[in-house]
């Protein structure tokens, strides 16, 4: 079960497609495999990476089922809906079938810290005694949660264990939760997102890991395990090595589809296909992103990894 001590790398995972935009349930087999074999301690499903938005209730189901049936290591399911009905339906589903915990972020239009921390007095409300994650996210959302408004829902919410940190900047308000929680407040686990762009530095102002998505999500164990055994310039060379594809993956309504289009190269999923609507690459879109890969593998080669 998630829990405050959750550490480690959970791998936001993308959902196949066919061509013709059904679910690609052997690209899914093949993708959990894969993702565990490259050091996920976890994997988190139905996220905004998981076109999530895109899916009928139906389907959202059956992805959760077959994940879970899947693969040994503990699974996030990302709930958030603009209803709290639906919210308590796909958490009681995920539960059910064995998840970990679940994942919630704000829905657009709280603009006060009031309507925030109602909001998840409401969530932990609807959810009962499944534990969630807080995604903080306000690039995607609009939403601002400051450091305050999430000691206060720590608070107020024991089901709150884990912080999804996405903001961009926010270092410092890692610094800020972690300076709380020595003082007295709760700690809970911290994992960070927005693509790896910032893992190490995340990591050494307190996070407990990664939750992100990158194309080649071997990434953030070769990074988290060189941090772990205290050689912080190995970290800082592995992550060099791999910074070029993560700035371009960080390409605003990009990508995603730059993310399919690696895993789809590595063999990981069978197509690259966004269901709609969704960005295409073009032709010339895919020629920088295959030399930027043929680059990252030189750069590894060179370190021995």
């Amino acid at each position: 079960m998630l829990n405050e001590s959750t550490k480690g790398v959970f791998t936001i995972a993308a959902t196949p497609f066919l061509p013709d935009g059904a679910l690609d349930f052997d690209s899914i087999d093949r993708m959990i495999d894969a993702y565990i074999e490259r050091g996920a301690n976890g994997l988190t499903i139905l996220g905004m990476m998981g076109e999530a938005g895109k899916l009928s209730a139906s389907e959202s189901v059956s992805v959760v089922q077959r994940v879970i049936s899947r693969c040994a290591v503990p699974v996030i399911v990302g709930v958030s809906a603009p209803g709290f009905s639906a919210m308590t339906a796909l958490g009681s589903e995920a539960m059910g079938a064995g998840a970990a915990g679940v994942m919630v972020a704000p829905p657009m239009g709280l603009q006060t810290d009031a309507q925030v921390i109602g909001y998840f007095h409401n969530t932990a409300d609807a959810l009962g005694d499944i534990p969630f994650v807080l995604q903080d996210f306000p690039l995607a959302t609009g939403v601002q949660i400051s450091p305050s408004v999430v000691l206060k829902i720590v608070e107020d919410c024991p089901t709150c264990v884990m912080l999804k940190h996405e903001d961009w900047p926010g270092l410092e308000k890692i610094t800020t939760l972690r300076k709380a929680s020595d003082a007295g407040s709760r700690r809970i686990s911290i994992l960070c997102g927005n693509g790896g762009m910032y893992l190490l530095e995340e990591l050494l102002r307190g996070a407990d890991g990664a939750m992100t998505g990158f194309g080649y999500p071997e990434m953030m164990r070769q990074v988290l395990n060189a941090f772990l055994g205290g050689d912080i310039d190995l970290a800082r060379d592995i992550f060099d090595a791999y910074m070029p594809m993560i700035r371009y993956e960080a390409q605003p309504g990009m990508g995603l589809a730059i993310r399919k289009h690696s895993l789809a190269k590595q063999g990981i999923i069978a197509h690259p296909t966004l269901r709609k609507p969704g960005t295409e690459l073009t032709a010339l879109a895919i020629t920088e992103i295959d030399a930027l890969a043929a680059r990252q593998e030189q750069r590894l080669r060179e370190l021995g990894i």
